[in-house]
């Protein structure tokens, strides 16, 4: 088992009481049937109503605190804007209390700052991406995500997304400078089932151990191969290995610039 040295990273024990409010968890049922698989359970959690929007434009905010949030990968900060009002950010890899911050077309690029993506130079990493100019931050928030600015094109940016995907988005949406922080949390082994209980995780099944009733993998005197060609779920569709799931006709089709690459990493150097 590890875990993430928060110590080292966390400010503030306790959450802002007016930024907080008490919420009720998805586990993965509808009429009492499962709709999502492996949900259900976990420890209680309180909700911090982080600020996706960023509607404060050219108002200066100093950093407060850096604060665990049970609710996301990532650290979150709780920033003083220059009127008075205190809001939750999703905080950078670099932020430490006492920087400041801005959203404004003319921020400096500097981490945490957050303005349009027409004004940030190729080479730039980003986070808190938007997907429709004044949507709220959609792309880029999981703990040490980012994706990188490659090209600017026809008013389009292009994106290098986490996954590999070089994806076109509109210049007029914006992004915020940096990486998202807690990269060290890829690095956690959870180490015990009971762990993962608490966070909300219950058990997965293999199909082949399943009966045929079960799962359409299930059945079978022994081990048995899954007896098709391609591994498919509990409602028999195509799942694991790298295989294609996205929809053929899927809207943003047209905004792929290139497909994320699967399957295993070859040397280059054979």
């Amino acid at each position: 088992m590890s875990t993430v040295s928060y110590r080292a990273s966390l400010t503030a024990a306790d959450p802002h009481k007016s930024l907080t409010s008490g919420f009720k968890r998805s586990y993965g049922r509808a009429g009492g049937f499962i709709t999502t698989r492996h949900k259900g359970g976990g420890h209680k959690r309180l909700w911090r109503a982080v600020d996706f929007s960023y509607t404060k434009v050219d108002v200066p905010a100093k950093v407060a605190s850096i604060e665990y949030d049970p609710n996301r990968s990532g650290f979150i900060a709780l920033v003083h804007y220059a009127d008075g009002e205190k809001r939750y950010i999703l905080a950078p890899k670099s932020l430490k209390v006492g920087d400041m911050f801005l959203v404004s077309e003319k921020a400096e690029i500097k981490s945490g700052n957050r303005l349009p993506l027409k004004n940030i130079p190729v080479g730039t990493f980003v986070y808190n991406i938007e997907l429709k100019p004044h949507g709220g931050a959609k792309i880029g928030r999981a703990a040490g995500n980012y994706a990188e600015v490659v090209a600017h094109d026809a008013g389009y940016a292009h994106l290098k997304m986490p996954s590999s995907e070089v994806r076109r988005v509109l210049d007029t949406c914006w992004a915020s400078v940096g990486e998202v922080s807690n990269e060290e949390n890829r690095l956690v082994r959870i180490g015990k089932a009971g762990r993962s209980r608490w966070l909300g995780i219950r058990p997965t099944v293999r199909g082949t151990a399943m009966n045929p009733v079960d799962h359409p993998h299930g059945g079978g005197e022994g081990r048995q191969g899954r007896g098709r060609r391609r591994a498919i779920s509990i409602y028999g569709k195509p799942t694991g290995k790298g295989q294609k799931s996205r929809r053929t006709k899927k809207y943003s089709s047209a905004l792929i610039v290139s497909r994320r690459k699967v399957g295993k990493v070859r040397s280059t150097t054979a």
